[in-house]
């Protein structure tokens, strides 16, 4: 990949047969991440890019490697990637709204995905006034890519850190 002199990482693994394994490795995954950037480590999650060095980790029978987070001092800081889509692309949210879940959305957008795709959609339900109720819906759309649940996990958690969770539950 893009990576040289990087010899620490996170592996995230989990239980094979947790049916939202992927989901959880992204939602905890991401919090290491930004602890590591709070830090000022640099970070990278890292599907298909990574080498294998054998003996560096060892998982029990029943678990698997779901991603890996390279983790290090970088050359530089990174950079942002173009936001190509609109939050209207992403979500339900109404225009000029300013809530918990506009806050939620837009933090959503910043959250790093499969090869920057966001594909993701979030739902508020609403009253008759056009109010969300605090009912949301966090929906995967189709990647060839993949890692749809990972992001959702990763997406899930730059939600509910802007909404804030006392506002809002997640309908699944």
């Amino acid at each position: 990949g893009k990576f040289s002199g990087c010899s620490n990482y996170f592996v995230i693994a989990g239980n094979s047969k947790q049916a939202d394994l992927a989901l959880c490795a992204g939602y905890h995954g991401e919090q290491l991440v930004l602890y590591a950037q709070h830090l000022g480590l640099n970070t990278c999650w890292t599907a298909l890019t990574h080498g294998t060095i054998p003996n560096t980790f060892t998982l029990c029978d029943d678990e698997k490697v779901v991603i890996y987070i390279a983790l290090g001092y970088g050359a530089t800081q990174g950079v942002q990637h173009p936001q190509k889509k609109k939050d209207t692309d992403l979500s339900n949210i109404l225009p000029g709204e300013d809530n918990w879940f506009a806050q939620g959305v837009r933090a959503a957008m910043l959250a790093p995905t499969a090869v920057n795709q966001q594909k993701f959609y979030i739902k508020a339900e609403r009253n008759a006034d056009g109010i969300p109720t605090g009912k949301v819906h966090l929906t995967a759309r189709f990647s060839l890519i993949g890692y749809q649940q990972l992001d959702l996990g990763i997406v899930r958690y730059h939600f509910e850190v802007a909404a804030g969770k006392e506002n809002f539950t997640w309908v699944i």
